[in-house]
């Protein structure tokens, strides 16, 4: 193509960018993702719930003690915590907490470098996917809950 050049794309796309706007809009991104985050916790938190026995064998089988207090306790922390990041309530602690929580869970339950050859690529994306989830969180802690949210630090 005569003239096509990519500096010449991205000089024409950075000139139609309307900067002021995209950073006004920037608050329903943060939310977004703040939502993005939350609904794998909110999601996880009421299936442990609804196949609580289940749970509770996987708990036991990798050796979590305590099994009928920690329960209960992790699906508060989801399903709780993934509520109150959605809404912004508390967001630099519960978003700390789950990323914790996230960290604690990853170690205990997706150590692919143990694994039988079959559960070693799953888990090490789950593995991986756990450290990008606590990333967002420490950004949300770091960051706060953004403009559309209960708290606003």
């Amino acid at each position: 193509m005569p003239g096509f050049s990519p500096t010449h794309v991205l000089t024409s796309l950075a000139a139609s960018l309307d900067i002021p706007q995209l950073f006004d809009q920037a608050h329903w991104i943060v939310k977004a993702v703040m939502i993005l985050l939350a609904v794998m916790f909110v999601w996880a938190g009421f299936g442990k719930i609804t196949g609580s026995a289940g749970t509770a064998g996987f708990m036991a089988s990798a050796g979590m003690p305590m099994v009928g207090l920690l329960l209960p306790m992790t699906i508060l922390l989801e399903l709780g915590g993934g509520i109150a990041l959605i809404l912004g309530w508390k967001a630099r602690i519960v978003a700390l907490a789950l990323a914790a929580f996230t960290l604690v869970a990853t170690l205990v339950f997706h150590r692919f470098w143990e694994m039988q050859p079959d559960a070693v690529m799953a888990n090490t994306l789950f593995f991986y996917k756990n450290v990008g989830v606590i990333g967002g969180m420490l950004m949300v802690f770091a960051f706060g809950p953004g403009r559309y949210s209960v708290d606003k630090t």
